[in-house]
């Protein structure tokens, strides 16, 4: 029976390069956007949804039977000053809450299909950065989410981990790349020499979602080119 998933944030980044290794493998993917121009890129399967949005996420998830993965992709990373409590929120509304609305959305229907969940946290969640706090905070938070909704859902049969990936190339971080100081930071501190690219965090996300985890829940993944190793 063919396997049914839902990338939220699947228009674009590591949403959209998940979508396609796991169309490739075989699934159904419903990818989501947060605007007509991301979903209509998107392609087959796409529609639009705002995370934030309570009612717009239990509608989605309630129109479809079938779930046998949940990939939590869509974030910001927020410009501006993070202290600034609209924006803090914001972050959070999107990243953390987000996360968790959607994994409550779904919970029934992955029971029913003992299907897995993959949220997307961050090498951020792990290391403190003074100008992203609201982003860094957001993504600790869906590392012990993680963790928490593993050990609540196993008997449900649901799985659920995190990728926490680095610096990679995609448009959430072009503002990074476009500043060659802190690019070059960036690179500094990062082992491997290089930034990553969305299909390599894509392969790692779509391998948790296979049978070859079936033992694997609670975990997070650094895919980072070693960024929190030194």
């Amino acid at each position: 029976m063919e396997r049914v998933a839902i990338v939220t944030g699947g228009a674009s980044g590591i949403g959209a390069a998940t979508a396609v290794l796991l169309r490739a493998a075989g699934w159904r993917v419903i990818s989501t956007g947060l605007t007509e121009k991301e979903v209509d890129a998107a392609g087959p399967d796409a529609v639009r949804l705002d995370v934030r949005n309570a009612d717009a996420v239990a509608e989605l998830f309630a129109g479809h039977d079938r779930l046998d993965g949940l990939v939590n992709a869509a974030g910001i990373a927020g410009r501006g000053d993070q202290t600034e409590m609209s924006l803090f929120e914001e972050i959070v509304d999107v990243n953390l809450t987000g996360t968790m609305r959607c994994c409550v959305a779904a919970h029934s229907a992955l029971a029913e299909a003992g299907g897995s969940v993959v949220n997307l946290a961050s090498v951020l969640g792990f290391v403190a950065n003074p100008t992203s706090l609201a982003y860094a905070a957001s993504k600790a938070g869906v590392v012990n989410l993680t963790r928490a909704l593993a050990a609540r859902w196993a008997e449900d049969g649901i799985r659920v981990n995190a990728v926490a990936p680095g610096y990679i190339e995609t448009p959430m971080t072009d503002f990074v790349r476009a500043d060659n100081e802190r690019a070059d930071r960036v690179m500094a501190h990062t082992p491997m020499g290089r930034w990553g690219k969305p299909e390599e965090i894509a392969e790692l996300i779509v391998w948790l979602m296979s049978d070859k985890a079936s033992f694997v829940t609670g975990s997070t993944h650094l895919a980072d080119g070693g960024y929190c190793a030194v």
